[in-house]
């Protein structure tokens, strides 16, 4: 007996629910804090053709949006043939997997009554992949890590210690580094069983119901949504600081009938340092934002994707081919939804928010004992990697977000917990006023940051910024919104990118940048105004010479703030 459309539609919530336990047990069994505290992470389900029918709620659309074409290519690459119960299969290819050889890809094949069903996978960030570390200073993918290719991690059940072997020999945590990577194995066993329970539950033979009432329901809506749109052509730019020279994004939109055809001829040629983006992480986050502006609503799935068709020409940044260095490809893979978006406004005016910090503001401290004399003991070595965020672009009814993460989603780490995983002191972690671009709708705030190291060490910094040069800029008359700054605390300059020795008993000095305010400020309704400075997110003489505050007014609000009235 065919299942109702209602049991299919419970069943489709199921695999949801599935697979964010998936995503939840990986977060809480992982090693790395990049994936405990920051959740840089994905997990889906994938029907017998390797087709994504769920992803969890928790983790990264270029994690997610990548690994959806990624399965395809574990299929191909093991062979159906291959394919065997209680199989484990892994890599790190940067144009397999999802982007760069810093995160690790599992995919298990999951079997019911002997028959396979379909697949799980999930994605985690790791914080060391050994070569010359998480940064862009790389000449080519080689000098970036450790390269596993797709290859069986598990063969029947039997894991293969060689593998295990080398890779620890390879990297500068083995231990957290083999931690997460079984991690990621026993997370897709855990959505294999919660899988078992549900087929037993529904007596399904197979995935072959459920997957086409995922498939064909979500095609249709996503074509009902992009129909509802007007057929037009628009073109973005965008411009951003690059590693030695500025880069240049740029997208052709055209809406058609029953696609959205988004290709990024004209872009910049790839850098010589590694902030490269191999085409599978362009086309995560181009569809990410056209998903979000046109069918926001819509399951994430490969259906819901399919009609959203992303082109790059070879040898362009976003389409970076083997040995290119790829290990920073976030900070311009990133800056991809604003460039659509860029085009997106001249189709679908008052829709899509104003830029924002765009690429996630990390960094990683390696830290050793110090060099200039005699290091005391109990000094140490380790690598430890934080995820942080600058402020998020206004948007058309509503202010952008503080020091929150967009488009990547992920979580900024909280300071107890990098500092457990190393010997680093964060001084400094805070709000940075005036940093939102100004505008009816005021950008999110940047924060400040300042980084040391316990008493006998010395560090390299490994930065990662961009908005240094080129800040979030407004939209409908916003204002833009601040720029990254970085410094030591001796006044010694830094960059935005690369890794940088800090001596010991010095500190890394840092502004995050802001997003950019949409409309025109002067149209801001002064309650709000009034509320910002009294929350300190802008000060008097921005609520005075920009929004037009009296000094009355901000008189008023300072002396309710002094008597801890409401504004």
């Amino acid at each position: 007996m065919t299942p109702s459309t209602v049991s299919y539609q419970v069943m489709w919530n199921r695999l949801i629910s599935v697979v964010e336990e998936q995503a939840q047990a990986l977060v809480r069994t992982a090693f790395s804090t990049s994936v405990r505290e920051a959740g840089d992470l994905s997990a889906g389900v994938y029907d017998v053709e390797g087709r994504m029918l769920a992803q969890a709620v928790t983790g990264t659309p270029g994690h997610v949006n990548a690994m959806a074409d990624s399965v395809p290519h574990f299929i191909r690459r093991i062979g159906r043939e291959n394919i065997a119960d209680g199989d484990v299969y892994i890599t790190n290819d940067p144009w397999e997997g999802t982007g760069h050889l810093h995160d690790i890809t599992v995919v298990t094949p999951s079997f019911y009554k002997g028959a396979l069903v379909g697949f799980f996978a999930c994605t985690a960030h790791i914080v060391d992949i050994g070569g010359r570390g998480f940064g862009a200073d790389a000449a080519s993918v080689y000098e970036e890590g450790l390269y596993i290719p797709i290859m069986k991690l598990v063969d029947q059940g039997k894991v293969d210690d060689t593998l295990i072997r080398i890779i620890r020999g390879n990297v500068r945590e083995p231990d957290q580094l083999v931690g997460d990577v079984y991690a990621l194995a026993t997370c897709n066993e855990i959505g294999h069983r919660r899988l078992e329970d549900m087929m037993v539950e529904f007596d399904l033979p197979d995935l072959q119901g459920i997957s086409s009432f995922i498939l064909e329901n979500s095609r249709r809506a996503t074509l009902e949504c992009i129909a509802a749109l007007p057929r037009a052509k628009a073109s973005g730019e965008m411009i951003i600081d690059g590693y030695d020279r500025p880069i240049t994004l740029k997208v052709h939109l055209e809406v058609q009938t029953d696609r959205i055809l988004c290709d990024f001829a004209g872009t910049s040629s790839p850098d010589k340092k590694g902030i490269n983006v191999p085409l599978v992480y362009t086309k995560a986050y181009a569809c990410y934002a056209l998903k979000c502006a046109i069918a926001p609503e819509i399951p994430n799935n490969a259906a819901s994707l399919a009609p959203f068709e992303i082109t790059a020409p070879e040898n362009t940044i976003v389409n970076a081919l083997h040995p290119a260095p790829v290990a920073l490809r976030h900070v311009i893979g990133h800056m991809i939804p604003d460039t659509v978006f860029d085009a997106l406004d001249k189709i679908l005016p008052n829709t899509v928010p104003a830029e924002g910090a765009g690429c996630l503001c990390n960094f990683q401290v390696s830290l050793r004992p110090r060099t200039d004399q005699i290091a005391p003991e109990g000094t140490v070595r380790a690598e430890v990697l934080t995820f942080n965020s600058g402020g998020s672009g206004a948007r058309p009814t509503l202010d952008g977000m503080n020091a929150t993460a967009f488009p990547s989603g992920v979580m900024t780490m909280p300071i107890e917990a990098t500092e457990h995983t190393g010997p680093v002191i964060i001084w400094r972690k805070e709000l940075r006023p005036d940093s939102g671009g100004a505008g009816k709708f005021r950008g999110g705030l940047g924060q400040y940051m300042e980084v040391g190291a316990v008493q006998g060490h010395e560090f390299d910094f490994q930065a990662m910024f961009d908005r240094v040069d080129h800040p979030a800029r407004g939209r409908m008359g916003g204002q833009n919104g601040a720029p990254t700054q970085i410094a030591r605390s001796d006044g010694a300059a830094m960059k935005g990118k690369g890794k940088q020795f800090v001596p010991h008993g010095e500190r890394v000095m840092l502004a995050f940048p802001g997003g950019a305010g949409y409309g025109d400020p002067a149209d801001r309704d002064h309650a709000d105004v009034r509320r910002d400075l009294a929350l300190g997110y802008i000060s008097a003489e921005v609520a005075k010479s920009v929004y037009g505050l009296s000094d009355v007014e901000v008189t008023e609000v300072e002396n309710a703030v002094k008597r801890g009235e409401a504004v």
